[in-house]
């Protein structure tokens, strides 16, 4: 009987590790937002990376351009919002 408290403390520790790794909090990006006639674009830096732009057309659904991993090709993302990069902020 003694084992069993020490398994189920175990097993807790090893769901309250997992998920407080799950919790990582993002980088704040600092956002530049740049207005023309038909459209407006934000872009989003973390340490000085330029790592997405958002396009928001005066007419239809907003998207963003994205650089995954650093090489400056920019692919096109339909989404909300978009996370920042690994290259970024170094924890590749």
């Amino acid at each position: 009987m003694q084992r069993l408290p020490i398994v189920l403390g175990l097993g807790l520790g090893l769901i309250i590790g997992a998920s407080a790794s799950l919790a990582v909090a993002q980088p704040s990006p600092d956002i530049t937002v740049r207005q023309d006639d038909n459209r407006t674009l934000k872009e989003y830096r973390v340490n000085g990376e330029l790592y997405a732009i958002e396009i928001v057309p005066r007419q239809g659904a907003s998207y963003f351009l994205l650089d995954d991993d650093g090489d400056g090709n920019f692919e096109r993302r339909d989404a909300a919002r978009v996370e920042v990069p690994d290259w970024v902020t170094g924890d590749e």
